[in-house]
């Protein structure tokens, strides 16, 4: 019996074997672009084709050295606009998407122009690529990474190098001791929480990368404890660590690796949600709380059953975390940032000292005052009705 023909993939670079005006003839495409990292001296030949090709182009930012170089882009639309319009980052990329569809529908077909690689980094491509309602074509473009590592003389497979993002350092470098690409350094405050996040910091040098590509291109040498000093850091920052001095929360890490292998292994586990999660959390809150019960602190007695209880609840949290990871709304790690951020700004004594009280009724009012303020200020968080929820919580 001969084998199903299988479709063959578009190659990027050559005469796409379908209309140019409607793509597999029954979807709107889409072709994705990139700007590659830097000036238009960096831009490939099939990107120029495309983008002065005869359907509609749209940039998903203007702010790239490129696009003023390129005659071709002037008074072409961004989705600048979207940025600033929107509450968070989540916001931005469904409603981008959702204007791209829209456009290619009208057009039947559209050229979206990304800012370096289609494939590095980018999450509305990430969503287009899913989107059923469209035929997306990938177009090769150099990203920063290219150029990054011409610039280290790093071989980034020889060195098994991990690319991590800025903002998630502390949880992405858990469990390694590097080398790292850390980008989305866009801000020194980036680079300064790079910093902070290390107990013990390398004796390497680590390196630098800013504006690559450009006129003012740095590269620069520091020590770990200057790293956020001397470079206006800004969304073409980017920084080397050849090594850490060591693993970061690698027992986090490591049980979290497992958890998500396990939704590989296990066919009941890989079919969970986060609903029918919910009773085996409603469960194993409640041996948790029986344990709590049981358990003298003055003896010791019963620590046993509540550590391996708390363990219980970590899992199930893990598991959550490991979901929503797979589905690409969040990490582990942004829970952990999520309750950082509620501590600290519930707790000012954790960033000045001179705000250190020491009467627990004085401690439990102000901790209530800046847990209303945060309805005030839309920042969500849990809520109690009763007032009772003292401090323990959060």
């Amino acid at each position: 019996m001969p084998l199903p023909a299988v479709p063959r993939p578009t190659v990027p670079g050559r005469p796409p074997p379908v209309p140019e005006s409607l793509g597999d003839g029954d979807r709107p495409r889409v072709d994705v672009v990139g700007l590659g990292p830097a000036g238009a001296d960096l831009v490939t030949a099939s990107t120029l084709g495309r983008l002065q090709g005869p359907d509609p182009v749209r940039l998903r930012t203007v702010r790239h050295p490129a696009v003023a170089e390129l005659g071709v882009l002037a008074g072409v639309g961004s989705f600048d606009h979207v940025y600033d319009e929107a509450a968070t980052l989540d916001d931005v990329y469904p409603r981008i998407v959702a204007e791209l569809v829209a456009e290619a529908e009208r057009a039947g077909g559209v050229v979206y122009a990304v800012p370096g690689s289609p494939v590095v980094a980018e999450r509305t491509v990430e969503l287009l690529v899913e989107d059923p309602r469209l035929e997306v074509r990938l177009w090769p473009a150099l990203s920063f990474l290219d150029l990054a590592w011409v610039r280290l003389g790093v071989d980034p497979v020889r060195s098994g190098v991990h690319v991590v993002d800025g903002h998630r350092f502390a949880t992405a470098t858990a469990g390694s001791t590097g080398p790292f690409l850390v980008a989305q350094c866009d801000d020194r405050s980036v680079l300064s929480d790079v910093k902070l996040s290390v107990e013990d910091p390398p004796d390497v040098e680590v390196v630098v990368l800013h504006h690559l590509g450009l006129a003012d291109e740095l590269v620069r040498r520091v020590h770990w404890d200057d790293l956020d000093r001397g470079v206006d850091a800004d969304h073409l920052t980017s920084l080397y660590v050849p090594a850490l001095a060591e693993p970061l929360g690698s027992g986090l890490d490591g049980f979290t690796r497992m958890v998500t292998e396990l939704r590989h292994l296990d066919p009941w586990k890989a079919e969970q949600t986060h609903r029918s999660l919910s009773r085996y959390l409603r469960e194993e809150t409640a041996e948790l709380l029986e344990a709590i019960e049981r358990y003298d602190p003055d003896t010791g007695a019963g620590s046993e059953e509540l550590c391996a209880e708390l363990g219980d609840v970590l899992y199930q949290v893990v598991f959550h975390a490991v979901l929503a990871e797979e589905a690409g709304w969040f990490t582990l790690g942004d829970v952990i940032g999520a309750i950082d951020a509620k501590l600290r700004w519930r707790h000012p004594e954790l960033e000045d000292p001179t705000a250190v009280v020491h009467d627990p009724v004085e401690a439990q009012r102000r901790w209530q005052e800046r847990k209303l303020l945060e309805r005030t200020r839309g920042d969500g968080g849990d809520t109690d009705p009763s007032g009772s929820g003292g401090g323990a919580g959060a």
